[in-house]
């Protein structure tokens, strides 16, 4: 008999596939993909071990980071004796994660603002566009968050009776334009809204940057567009040249407006400072003693070190206390982290009526005393999973996600099915390294030292249908992501060119750059219907990858590759690394 080749193969697979009765579902990118094809993972589990937190910790004590991981720029607001929070998710969908606590130190993810219902969507983004800064504020029996949707809307607010959900479509601000507005209720019933922009001139310098500050008619839902000015040109001095200055939040107390800003970017310089005005119809004084937070005065190679503090947002307990929230990250190797920027707290103390959160020349601690709270015997119904070393198991149980996954820029979901304790991926023709949506659930790295495994099922599909005009192999497994130009890829597939079908090739791709690498593979045999167990291990700079068949040994595939490539350091953005489980569709089998 002879060999049919690989062309007219393909073709007829693709007509076979086309006269299936199978299911076929779009996948968002073009391509679509049988469900029949679709890969089965039994569970995921994270399991996050850094030196820094303390396993006994003092019962007077609590943790910082209070959310470790990739939980950028915090913004809190209280309603009787609990407290809401939200961070940044950029392209990541759900968006807006939103945290709940009753002591400002244990916080639990009760579900997300941004979801379809807001019909966002940011494909075609890079990973660090979409949602920048959120502030969320509680006032009259409702929640507001106001954010930027980059590239994708501008500025809107949305609303909400409960900030579990659900949330109400965006109240768009055409007039607004910038990144990071705050929203703002005055005792007199005003409201303004508070944002990053351009300077009213060209701007001076790179960097140079300003906080307009417009009235808003809420009643109206619209900008009162005579209204609009800037209230802080450049920063705290613009002789010095300070840069992008963001983030604004205001404040009235005791009779001071007070502004909070955070200025000298999100590296190493940045800082959070202070302003403030008895009228908003004044200028806003900066505080001479600023900045009021900062780690840019303190030595780099320090053990252990918190770096890039700044964006924070005061809370005043319903004991009086002042606190701050506040973004910075934990470096390894004195410059790179892996884990994003993350929320911090810490005290906040008044000094001839200015707020001050550290002192100059302090480091961040990690442990702080705790608040004093109204709330007896809170009582912490699960283990903290967002600070602290911890093992989180997921055998997808329950009948929906959970919010700690998320996916990448699309809120489309119907590549994956929850069923059986089981959760199966359809795959896409969409790789990691593409601006739309992969196949593809992460949950954030939220340690240095970490290790993150599952268990799937071999894909016994050699080949799948990827639309009208091409085919290739199916290929499954764990990926550490950063962002499209920087990741890693651990993956199982058929064999290529293989006529055995019990053999599997496990591999490492590497995703450096841009420029994607086959690191390293092994050939396996082995029968379809057992598991797979995959898992990558990381340690600061370095990163490993291993698996294991049932009832054997582990193999590790390769060791101590370059983990600094998962860094911000070196893949740029604004985000942190993500682990979590892919598959996808080969479209060239190698």
């Amino acid at each position: 008999m002879k060999r049919i080749s690989v062309i007219c193969y393909f073709q007829l697979l693709l007509l076979i596939t086309a006269c299936s009765p199978s299911t076929s579902i779009n996948d968002n990118s073009g391509g679509v993909a049988s469900a029949d094809n679709s890969v089965v993972f039994n569970w995921f589990e994270y399991q996050g071990n850094d030196e820094v937190f303390t396993p006994a910790l003092p019962a007077n004590k609590f943790q910082n980071p209070i959310v470790a991981g990739f939980y950028p720029d915090p913004s809190i607001t209280r309603k009787g004796d609990d407290y809401y929070m939200v961070t940044s998710s950029f392209s990541y969908a759900p968006g807006v994660p939103v945290l709940h606590s009753r002591d400002l130190v244990n916080w639990q993810h009760i579900g997300h603002a941004i979801s379809p219902e807001q019909k966002l969507d940011f494909n075609g983004l890079s990973v660090s566009r979409g949602i920048f800064a959120p502030t969320i504020r509680y006032h009259n029996g409702l929640f507001y968050i106001i954010t930027t949707a980059v590239d994708s809307g501008g500025n809107f607010f949305i609303t909400a009776a409960d900030p579990a959900g659900e949330w109400s479509e965006p109240y768009w601000l055409p007039e607004i334009g910038g990144i990071d507005p705050d929203i703002f209720f005055d005792d007199d019933g005003k409201v303004y809204i508070a944002h990053n922009d351009a300077p009213v001139e060209a701007p001076l310098y790179q960097g140079h940057r300003a906080i307009w500050l417009w009235e808003y008619d809420l009643a109206a839902k619209k900008v009162i567009k005579s209204t609009g000015r800037v209230i802080v040109n450049g920063g705290t001095d613009l002789a010095s040249e300070p840069i992008w200055i963001e983030a604004p939040h205001l404040y009235k107390i005791n009779g001071w407006y007070y502004l909070l800003c955070a200025e000298g970017g999100t590296g190493p310089q940045h800082s959070e400072v202070v302003f403030r005005t008895r009228s908003l119809s004044k200028p806003f004084v900066p505080y001479a003693n600023n900045p009021i937070l900062t780690q840019r005065d303190l030595a780099s190679d320090r053990e252990n070190p918190i770096t890039t503090a700044g964006h924070a947002d005061l809370i005043q307990t319903p004991t009086g206390e002042w606190w701050s929230v506040f973004l910075a990250t934990r470096s390894y190797d004195e410059a790179f982290y892996n884990t994003g920027r993350e929320t911090f707290l810490l005290p906040v103390t008044w000094q001839d009526e200015w707020p001050h959160i550290l002192e100059a020349g302090e480091s961040i601690p990690y442990q702080v005393t705790k608040p004093i709270t109204s709330v007896v015997n809170y009582p912490i119904t699960e283990v903290n999973t967002l600070t602290g070393n911890f093992t989180w198991r997921d055998e997808f149980e329950q009948p929906t996600l959970s919010p700690y996954w998320s996916m990448l820029r699309s809120f489309f979901h119907d590549w994956y099915q929850l069923k059986d304790g089981q959760i199966s991926l359809i795959p896409s023709a969409t790789k990691m390294t593409d601006n739309k949506q992969p196949a593809f659930l992460g949950r954030r790295q939220q340690h240095s030292r970490y290790q993150a495994s599952t268990a799937l099922q071999f894909p016994d599909v050699e080949h799948a249908a990827i639309g009208q005009e091409s085919a290739g192999q199916v290929s499954a497994g764990l990926v550490a992501f950063q962002n499209e130009k920087f990741h890693y890829y651990l993956g199982v597939r058929k064999a290529p060119l293989s006529k055995l079908t019990n053999r599997y090739q496990v591999f490492v791709e590497q995703v450096n750059d841009g420029v994607i690498t086959k690191v390293r593979s092994d050939i396996i045999t082995a029968n379809a219907k057992q598991q797979l167990i995959l898992a990558i291990n990381g340690d600061k700079g370095a990163i490993s990858f291993s698996y294991q068949l049932p009832e054997q040994d582990t193999v590790i595939l390769e060791d101590k590759l370059d983990g600094r490539l998962l860094s911000t350091t070196i893949a740029g953005g604004f985000v942190g690394s993500m682990l979590g489980i892919h598959s996808r569709i080969e479209v060239k089998a190698e």
